[in-house]
């Protein structure tokens, strides 16, 4: 005689929903509300999102976010930016027949020890020789290392996305000492990952450091 089937466990209805929030550099605002079977298993999570989400502004959805789980107290998850980048059609919309295109990729550590590696991109209004996209990226190089070293990471962070809205910060200072070199259209960080964290975080921290170096 065959044993009748035991009662079907309804998985889903055993998960929890947790808020994840944005840093405070981005205003600490609710992105996202996610099910999980236990805060063990957030730990190293990423939540992607767009810079529009946080201004409200529909010009800003071309900037994709991307945050990784750093603690859950209770229901809320706080985060930090593993990440940033152009997408693809607006990175496209800036490029113009007739003119050049620098691109700088440099790897940086904060005064508070991440290391992350930022992507700069530089569009010229014109063509430009060799000589002068060296310039350029020795400026970008120099202005990067100069803001790692006096700058947190959080502020690295406000400088990279929110200064190209507000038109201060990491490119606009590029672009105030790269266009002496030569006319330019567009200087912004296209892209940024976080590449480790540093040490003596919280054990969820720890495991999203982990994660970090996989990647």
């Amino acid at each position: 005689m065959s044993k009748a089937p035991g009662r079907i466990r309804d998985k889903w209805r055993m998960k929890e929903w947790y808020e994840v929030y944005t840093p405070s550099y981005f205003g600490e605002l609710n992105i996202a509300s996610i099910p999980c079977s236990g805060p063990d298993k957030l730990a190293g999570r990423v939540v992607e999102s767009t810079l529009y989400e946080i201004t409200g502004d529909f010009s800003h959805q071309s900037i994709k976010l991307y945050f990784l789980v750093r603690e859950v107290k209770g229901t809320r998850v706080d985060t930090l930016l593993k990440g940033h980048e152009y997408s693809t059609d607006y990175l496209r919309s800036l490029v113009r027949r007739g003119s050049s295109r620098i691109d700088g990729i440099f790897r940086v550590t904060t005064k508070d020890g991440y290391t992350t590696r930022i992507s700069v991109v530089a569009f010229a209004r014109a063509r430009v020789n060799i000589a002068q996209q060296r310039a350029i990226r020795r400026i970008m190089r120099e202005v990067l290392e100069e803001k790692a070293k006096n700058l947190t990471y959080d502020q690295l962070c406000h400088e990279m996305v929110l200064g190209s809205v507000a038109k201060a910060g990491v490119g606009s200072d590029i672009y105030n000492l790269a266009k002496k070199i030569a006319p330019l259209r567009h200087i912004g960080v296209r892209k940024s990952k976080l590449l480790s964290l540093p040490e003596g975080l919280t054990a969820e921290a720890a495991v999203a450091t982990q994660e970090v170096q996989q990647a």
